[in-house]
Order: C-alpha cells, then sequence, then structure tokens
C-alpha cells in the first residue's frame, strides 16, 4: 500500500476524502469514486509556499496516487524545454503556453484502466497552424518530425499498434505535398489538415471532422473553420496581446477535446475521475499562460471539468490576487470557496504548513531504521529546519549514511557528504540544500549578506565585501528576491530564514580553509556597528564578536546591564547574542583548534579556576553571566544536540540569578523553568512577559 507525504493529510486522505477525491471525483491511489465537493465550478487549486516546503513533491505524489486510474499531466513550467524554442525552430511559431499544451496533452492521452486513450483533434488542429507560420518548403525533414509528434494526439489508438503510426503518415505526406515552391505555407497546411480529418467514416473519423468545425466559431471567422485557423496562426505569430488571445484559444481546445471525451453515457461509466492538469511552478512563463487562460474562460462562463492542481513559489502573485486563501488543514473537509466576478477570484490559494516535529520524528525514523539514532536528533532537525519537508528528508538521508560513520550532530551531518543516487558522487548535505534552495545566480553574494542585520549593513557589507559592480542595486535586488520567493522576514536579520541563514553562515564558513572570508565578514559587520551608540547596534555588535570566538565583550555587557535593565529586555539581549554562529571550535583569537566544543565546559564551571574577572567588578556575577552565556550559546546552536548536564546548569544560574534581582525574580524564575526543557525539545527560547506566563516577549530562539 503506498502511503502519502508526511503532513499532507489534507490532500490525500480518503476516509472521510481529503481534496484531491472530493475534486477528482476518485479515491487517491485506489479504482474507487469519491462524493464530488464542486459538481459546477471548479477552483483552480495552488498550492502556495516558499521553497523546500515539499509543494514540487506534493504535485509528484498527486500522480503517483492518479496514475492509471484517470487522466493526469504533470509539467514543470521552469524546465528548459518552455524557456525558449529549440534552435531551428522559428521564435514567432513557438511560445512556452504552446510547448506545454503539447506536453501536457501526451500526458493525458495516455489510456487508463477501463478506458482507452484520448485524442485530441482541435488541439492538434490549432498546433499544426501554429506551427505551419515557422514551416517553409525547405524544412521538410522538421516539418515531418513537428507536424508527426502533434498528429500523434489526434489518434485514440496507441502509436505501438501500427495504425496511428500508417495514419499519421498519410497526413504529413498531404501536408508535405500541399506546399508549393514559393509561398506562405499557413493556408495550404490548413487545407490538407481540414481535409485530411474529414476523410473515412469510422468513429474516430467522426470526431475529427466534428473538431475540424470547432474553430469556424474562432472570432471573425464567420462559421469557417479555415478561416477561423487562418487567424489564430496569425494572431500567434504577431505576439503580444495578439498571441496570448490565440494561446487562451489553444488552451480552450485542450479543455474541449477533454469534455469530448467524457460526453455520452458510456464514455463517462468508463472514466470515473476528472482529468487531473499538474503545474509545477506556475509562476514561470508557461504555467502562468496556462493559469491565466483557464481562469479567465472560467470566468467568462466557459466552464471545464478539470481538475488543476498547480505550485507557486512564494504566497501571492498578480494573477491571484482576488483568489480565495486557505491554509491546508482548513481544506481537509471542505474547501468554502465560492467565485466572485473576476477571474482571479476562480482560484483557491493554498498555503502549505510545515512539517510538525511529529513527522520529522517519523522520517528521521523511516530513514534510519536499524540505527542508534540520538534521542534528542529529531527535535533539533526541527528546530533547525523549522519544519522543511526538503530539509528533513535530506539531514535524514544524511543520518542514514553517516550516523554509521561517527557523526553525532547537525554540524556533522550537514558537512558530510551525501550521495543521493546511486550512479552520482556524495557532495556535503549544505551545498545540496543551498543548490535547491538558492538556485539561479547570487548565491556568493546572499552568503556574504547572511550576516547582515537590516539593509543598512547589507549595504555596508557589501561595499567591503563584495565587488564594485555589485552596490545597493544588488543589495535591494536581492531582497526583493527573498520576499518574492516566499522567504519570511525576520527583525533583525537580512536573511529572515533561520533554516536558509544557518546554512548560508555555514557556507561562508567554509568558503576558504583558514575562515579568512568568514573573519572579515563579521569583522567588516563590527565596524559599521562600532559606529552606532544604540542599544540594538550594541547587541549586534557583540553577537558578530562571540561569532569570532571573543565572549569576554558579550559577558561584559550582559554584567554590566543586568543591574540596570528591564529584565525581559536583559533576557532576550542575552538569547539574542547567543545565536552566533559557532561552527567549529575556536580559540580567544577565532581560530580553530583540536575540534572540542569547549562552551559546555565554560557552562559548566569548569574552566573558572583559571579566571580572572576584570578588577572592580563582581567577580561572583561576572562568572556566572560568563557560564549563563555559553549555556545558553551551547543550548540554542542549531546544529548541535543540547547537553542535558548544560540544560540542567542552566536551570541553577537562572535560579541564582533571580536572587539579585528582586523586581524581576518572576521572569528569571520563569526563564529557569522554560528554558531548558524548551532546549532539550529543540524549541525556541521563550522570553517571559512581565505577567510571568511565558507566552510574551522580546523574541527568542535564533534572533
Amino acid at each position: 500500500m503506498h502511503r502519502p507525504l508526511h503532513g499532507r493529510g489534507p490532500l490525500f486522505d480518503t476516509d472521510p476524502p481529503g481534496l484531491a477525491a472530493r475534486l477528482v471525483g476518485l479515491r487517491p491511489y485506489q479504482l474507487r469514486s469519491s462524493p464530488r465537493e464542486h459538481e459546477g465550478d471548479l477552483p483552480f487549486v495552488v498550492f502556495a509556499g516558499g521553497r523546500g516546503l515539499g509543494k514540487s513533491a506534493l504535485l509528484a505524489e498527486t500522480r503517483t496516487a492518479y496514475q492509471g486510474h484517470t487522466p493526469v499531466a504533470l509539467i514543470d513550467a521552469e524546465e528548459a524545454q518552455f524557456a525558449a524554442a529549440p534552435p531551428e525552430r522559428p521564435g514567432e511559431a513557438w511560445s512556452p503556453v504552446s510547448q506545454a499544451l503539447t506536453t501536457v496533452a501526451e500526458q493525458l492521452a495516455e489510456p487508463v484502466k477501463g478506458a482507452g486513450r484520448i485524442n485530441f483533434p482541435r488541439l492538434a488542429s490549432g498546433l499544426l497552424a501554429v506551427a505551419a507560420g515557422g514551416w517553409n518548403d525547405r524544412d521538410v525533414p522538421r516539418i515531418r518530425q513537428e507536424a508527426e509528434r502533434i498528429l500523434l494526439l489526434n489518434d485514440a489508438r496507441s502509436f505501438l499498434d501500427g495504425f496511428a503510426g500508417r495514419w499519421v503518415g498519410k497526413v504529413v505526406a498531404k501536408l508535405v505535398a500541399s506546399m508549393s515552391n514559393t509561398g506562405p505555407v499557413v493556408e495550404p497546411i490548413i487545407e490538407a489538415t481540414l481535409e485530411s480529418f474529414s476523410e473515412g467514416v469510422s468513429p474516430t473519423h467522426r470526431r475529427l471532422r466534428r473538431a475540424a468545425t470547432w474553430y469556424r466559431d474562432y472570432p471573425n471567422a464567420g462559421g469557417n473553420p479555415k478561416l477561423g485557423l487562418i487567424l489564430l496562426s496569425g494572431h500567434f505569430r504577431a505576439g503580444g496581446d495578439a498571441r496570448t488571445h490565440a494561446e487562451r484559444y489553444l488552451v480552450r481546445a485542450l479543455l474541449a477535446d477533454l469534455d469530448d471525451a467524457y460526453a455520452g453515457v458510456m464514455q463517462r461509466s468508463h472514466r470515473l475521475g476528472r482529468p487531473v492538469v499538474l503545474i509545477d511552478n506556475v509562476q514561470a512563463p508557461a504555467g502562468r499562460g496556462l493559469m491565466e487562460s483557464v481562469l479567465r474562460d472560467r470566468a467568462d462562463g466557459i466552464r471545464d471539468q478539470v481538475v488543476f492542481f498547480a505550485a507557486l513559489r512564494g504566497y501571492a502573485h498578480p494573477a491571484l490576487r482576488n483568489a480565495g486563501r486557505r491554509a491546508l488543514t482548513e481544506v481537509a473537509r471542505t474547501t468554502g470557496w465560492e467565485p466572485a466576478a473576476s477571474p482571479s477570484s476562480r482560484a483557491l490559494l493554498v498555503s502549505l504548513p510545515p512539517l510538525t516535529p511529529d513527522a520529522t520524528l517519523h522520517l528521521v525514523g523511516a530513514a534510519c531504521q536499524g540505527l542508534q539514532v540520538p534521542p534528542r536528533l529529531p527535535h533539533v532537525t526541527h528546530r533547525l529546519t523549522g519544519g522543511s519537508p526538503l530539509g528533513i528528508t535530506l539531514l535524514a538521508e544524511s543520518a542514514r549514511q553517516n550516523l554509521p560513520r561517527g557523526a553525532r550532530s547537525l554540524g556533522a551531518l550537514l558537512t558530510a557528504d551525501v550521495a543521493l543516487h546511486a550512479d552520482h558522487d556524495g557532495h556535503p548535505a549544505y551545498r545540496q540544500l543551498l543548490d535547491r534552495l538558492v538556485p539561479g545566480g547570487r548565491l556568493d553574494e546572499l552568503t556574504v549578506l547572511a550576516a547582515a542585520h537590516d539593509r543598512d549593513s547589507a549595504l555596508a557589507l557589501a561595499a567591503d565585501r563584495l565587488p564594485d559592480d555589485f552596490g545597493a542595486a544588488g543589495v535591494l535586488g536581492l531582497q526583493e528576491r527573498l520576499a518574492e520567493e516566499g522567504w519570511p522576514t525576520a527583525a533583525g536579520q537580512f536573511v529572515g530564514d533561520p533554516f536558509l541563514r544557518a546554512l548560508l553562515l555555514l557556507r561562508l564558513h567554509h568558503l576558504d580553509a583558514d575562515h579568512a572570508q568568514w573573519q572579515a565578514a563579521h569583522r567588516a559587520v563590527i565596524d559599521h556597528y562600532g559606529e552606532r551608540g544604540t542599544p540594538d547596534a550594541a547587541r549586534y555588535r557583540l553577537h558578530h564578536e562571540l561569532a569570532l570566538g571573543k565572549a569576554d565583550f558579550a559577558v561584559a555587557h550582559l554584567r554590566d546591564t543586568f543591574p540596570v535593565t528591564e529584565v525581559g529586555a536583559w533576557l532576550s539581549d542575552l538569547v539574542f547574542i547567543a545565536s552566533a554562529p559557532y561552527y567549529h571550535a575556536h580559540d580567544p583569537e577565532g581560530h580553530d583548534f583540536d575540534g572540542h566544543d569547549h562552551r559546555a565546559a565554560v557552562a559548566l564551571g569548569r574552566t573558572d579556576p583559571a579566571q580572572r574577572p576584570p578588577e572592580g567588578v563582581d567577580a561572583a556575577l561576572h562568572l556566572r553571566v560568563r557560564r549563563l552565556l555559553h549555556a545558553v550559546w551551547q543550548l540554542t546552536d542549531p546544529l548541535v544536540l543540547p547537553d542535558p548536564e548544560v540544560a540542567e546548569r542552566l536551570r541553577f544560574e537562572l535560579e541564582q540569578l533571580s536572587n539579585l534581582r528582586p523586581g524581576g525574580t518572576a521572569l528569571l524564575w520563569r526563564a529557569s523553568r522554560d528554558w531548558p526543557s524548551d532546549a532539550s525539545a529543540g524549541r525556541p527560547l521563550r522570553i517571559p512577559a512581565e505577567d510571568g506566563d511565558g507566552d510574551g516577549g522580546g523574541g527568542g530562539g535564533q534572533g
């Protein structure tokens, strides 16, 4: 029995039926009908989310759930085949949408259990008219190849049985023979096409004849299908809005062919579920063209019975401004969707949630069956990834391959090589994740800017560490790109998503063997904030000093501000400063040494005897703050497993501090109870609210 994706039950559930079963009318993975939710107007469902949330996996799983049971097609609108015309094909006779329609129809044509192939004569007629706009009498080999591919969409029988091949060969020969040695070829090709479709007396040929007359309703065709196809071809070649109009008619032809395949009692009895079209990266031109054509026609009252599921990178798009919006969990039993007048209201935007800690536990457990998994590994995997299905899946695979080799922390699992395919060499897991999360260039620049906290510090970093031609425009462009791709924002961080930021900073640390670029980037931020005297500037500066292994500045600041700063704000500063990355053990000068993580030793007081607090300060408070800082630093480090002994020491240190601030005793006491359990469970540290309920405050976790 096939198991659906973790955390995606609202789509794939069968009893009671989830979203897919209710729209398709067929239970996933089963040839059994299901009650339908929408019998009239159907929503164009768009799954929205940033990179790594499993949108592509969701669509691929939907295809698996229905393949062989009902017609289904899946395209990725960002694939190279939809990016540009083949070298030999003129651009005026090709577009991303026409290529997508051909690819979708080829997949939908495949036979399913209990029903034969679907043919697409309306679409094929239109595609031939469009393709002919780029043909001439010197292109016979190319004409044969393109025409054969299009004409094979027409036949309800398999190419393998020979009949389809013979019929296609005859029609292609007629098309080639129709061309003269000079002049345009569009009109003779259309004439030969319509003539070929009008021959024969079989049911298949009757359907072809009926479909050939469909273009008589093309605007200004005056009931003449030949003129309709000529106008369609001309509009397509004209480009711009005229091409968009022609593409919309081609999309309508595809849907009309599908409706024809379901017409009649016999057809419907053999086809239990609606056809399904899956479009990944619908924001790309091929996907957007398909989506907008369907939405516009549905808004104009032209109904179809095709279920569209698409994936959108990000959470908003101009073509979806009036779409209904739901979380995935909200559509588990009903969509509650009602369309309005605008085309975009015909869409339903469904945001995908991150995976839960329980789902993370099951994913890691399934990947590592038979291995001894550190008990807290699933919890900190969820803390690091924020529930990203991509991050969890790849880290689970790294654990399967590298736990037997001695890796015991997330940092080790991220830097270890992972082979995702048996015939491919392994590469570090963090690099494979970044290849998927930040494709398309500018990774080097974003790696440096991950150390910034806001636009000003990003501009300072760019001026100090990046090429002159990057500049302010490059910073603003990357900021805009992060927003467009659905990455969250966070106060105090240029890269708001903690998981992406951790991966980028890990890459920054590994850009060179001596970590010179890592150190230079942090020093540039320190210099930038050294010129400012605000409280935020102080904690940003201390955060980066700590990242370079220099804890004395942070200890002094936290020690001196403890008696005079509001306790909630002081705890927030402590957590933010201690969220400094610590990818390798460092000596006081910031250099790697024997690889031992010394933070636990400091937190547990083992280094106290060697310490000499500065003259004139409260030595006990100084050492306590030093231990506390290193405890929080170790326990909140997203790349290591929290040390239980350090968690217990954290409780003790906060309890002792609570005795020193009578006015803030409740907050410090609450933190002493919440923080150790939060850290051990892989949760961000919560800043207690003034009423001591532990639910509010000034931030927490990784800042």
